[in-house]
């Protein structure tokens, strides 16, 4: 069977990536189709696959200028040629699933969700900050996205979602229904290690994280919080931080499981579709203080990994922070909770959901 594989872009390391991994890890010999690829902004094991860029590759300024071509991504997924493939698996959260697949392929698409900022829009331009002729003229041109994401939809034999946020989500979009299957989460070797005197918090540094959240409560508390990971909100973040606030920028994967390993406690501001790094930190035993909406409530139990703010503001958060410290968390309890969402699981999940679709006339 000949199996290609459809992503986004490949010029940014998160969730959607760690998808694509499992999935590639299933058929390693199929190839990759995306939009763009940036070797120096992915792991090194990715130069091993053969991904394909499609022609915005040779766009001017398309590293630093990529979102400014959002026009051109339904024409970049439409050029490539798939004639030759049985089966097609995109994992998406904009255009990847916009594909035109042969007649008799089968086209799965795992939707990491509809794109937000064709469907959010107004959230969108709250979140990235945008101001001006921008912010005006955005939504108007986002009309024909909205239009071709619709029927694009319709070249998708089956859905499968990464919660059941998502699933709704993609049912309201697109008129579709969805299975269920929630994302792999990293599981390494479990050890107990006592917690340390910081709390964490991280991932890509941008506006949907919500993170300026965590730096204004932890600057009222005067607690110790660590922040990994970068992106283009780090800047504004530093600027914003008291002296008990410390960044480490990029952190090697070792590095990331010992600080979940040692922290009191994880930080999840965002709402977020499904949410990978409060698992990580439950797989290293620790519980998470997430906003309660979007994924998390799929994935922290509260009272047991972890417990709820339930308003998305600085206070609320501070003060689910300093209830915490009368909290009491077991944590080969939260470690079990984490290991349903394990790498062998999903890949048993995606393979028998695979294995069904090709069995359908």
């Amino acid at each position: 069977m000949r199996v290609a594989l459809i992503h986004d872009y490949l010029n940014q390391y998160g969730g959607a990536e760690r998808v694509l991994e499992a999935l590639h890890a299933l058929y390693p010999e199929a190839p990759v189709y995306t939009s763009i690829y940036d070797p120096a902004a992915m792991p090194a094991a990715y130069q091993s696959w053969d991904i394909r860029p499609s022609f915005m590759q040779r766009l001017p300024g398309w590293k630093k200028y990529f979102q400014h071509y959002f026009l051109l991504y339904p024409s970049a997924f439409e050029s490539f040629d798939l004639r030759d493939y049985d089966l097609i698996l995109s994992s998406s959260s904009a255009y990847a699933k916009g594909i035109i697949p042969p007649p008799n392929a089968i086209h799965i698409c795992y939707c990491h969700t509809p794109m937000r900022f064709a469907w959010r829009t107004h959230d969108y331009i709250e979140r990235e900050r945008l101001r001006g002729l921008k912010a005006a003229m955005l939504p108007i041109l986002l009309t024909y996205v909205r239009l071709w994401d619709v029927v694009s939809a319709n070249r998708v034999d089956a859905f499968v979602a990464n919660s059941h946020e998502v699933a709704q989500r993609i049912a309201h979009a697109y008129g579709h229904t969805a299975t269920v299957i929630p994302p792999p989460v990293d599981l390494p070797p479990y050890q107990a290690q006592p917690a340390a005197d910081f709390y964490l918090a991280g991932g890509r540094l941008i506006p949907y994280k919500r993170l300026e959240l965590a730096v204004e409560a932890f600057n009222k508390l005067g607690l110790p919080l660590k922040i990994f990971g970068d992106g283009r909100d780090r800047p504004a973040l530093e600027a914003q931080a008291g002296p008990n606030i410390e960044f480490l920028g990029w952190v090697a994967e070792a590095q990331r499981h010992e600080l979940f390993a040692r922290c009191r406690a994880f930080i999840f501001p965002g709402a977020e579709d499904f949410g990978i790094t409060p698992l990580e930190a439950m797989a290293a035993g620790r519980p998470v203080i997430a906003y309660a909406a979007g994924g998390a409530l799929e994935t922290v139990v509260e009272g047991i990994t972890g417990r709820f703010f339930r308003q998305q503001t600085a206070a609320s958060l501070a003060d689910a922070v300093t209830l915490t410290h009368s909290d009491t968390y077991e944590a080969q309890a939260i470690r079990q909770h984490a290991e349903q969402f394990g790498p062998a699981v999903f890949a048993q999940r995606m393979q028998a959901f695979i294995e069904d679709q090709l069995k359908k006339p």
